[in-house]
């Protein structure tokens, strides 16, 4: 029993001690690494295996820190800079697919809350208010990603007539900006869909002119 008690007490002490060296040791590190570059917002956008709508908004944040910061120092861009050309094509690149990236999480956001088949049972049915308003929701969502289509097309263009400098690195986003420029990328079309979609399906239950704006 003496020897049961030696061990919860040691187990105890080590609990303590690992706090200890978390608290005075490796909180103050994380907070005194500050995210002032677009660069490291960008680097905290990340996939959730399960995109909850927190999840979305968290996201969401990153991203327009990272439209709003400054670059870094070109020696630490994620590709490989040399001149200011390359440097030049570096930034509308990155502005394109940031906005991109604002798209596809509006999208994600939209689709939670979209109600994608609406049926007899729901126009006169107790969840009627509660689908209208979710409907509100998602028409929001998508009106804002087409926003944000805009944007990556007006920063797909400054680009573009540099398209023959290629970086290596964000090769990706290069063919993101060749896909806008042939219209084989369109997501003013997709987000048009969703948008009449929606207003067929307020018509539909008859959904209050609030649910509109």
């Amino acid at each position: 029993m003496e020897n049961y008690l030696r061990a919860a007490d040691s187990k105890k002490v080590k609990r303590l001690f690992l706090l200890l060296l978390i608290f005075f040791f490796i909180v103050p590190l994380a907070f005194a690494y500050k995210i002032l570059y677009a660069e490291q917002f960008y680097k905290l956008f990340h996939l959730h295996f399960y995109q909850y709508p927190d999840d979305t908004m968290e996201n969401i944040s990153y991203l327009e820190q990272a439209l709003k910061a400054d670059f870094c120092n070109p020696l630490y861009a994620l590709a490989k800079i040399e001149t200011e050309i390359e440097y030049e094509r570096y930034k509308s690149l990155f502005k394109m697919h940031i906005n991109l990236k604002m798209i596809e999480q509006y999208l994600i956001l939209g689709s939670k809350y979209d109600k994608f088949e609406v049926f007899f049972f729901h126009k006169n049915g107790p969840w009627k208010e509660d689908i209208c308003q979710s409907l509100k929701t998602a028409e929001q969502a998508y009106r804002v990603a087409l926003y944000y289509w805009e944007q990556a097309q007006k920063w797909s263009k400054k680009a573009w007539p540099l398209r023959m400098i290629h970086l290596d690195e964000i090769q990706h986003w290069s063919d993101e900006n060749f896909r806008i420029e042939t219209q084989d990328l369109d997501y003013k079309k997709i987000i048009q869909k969703h948008l009449a979609r929606i207003n067929k399906s307020r018509v539909y239950l008859e959904c209050a002119p609030d649910s509109t704006d």
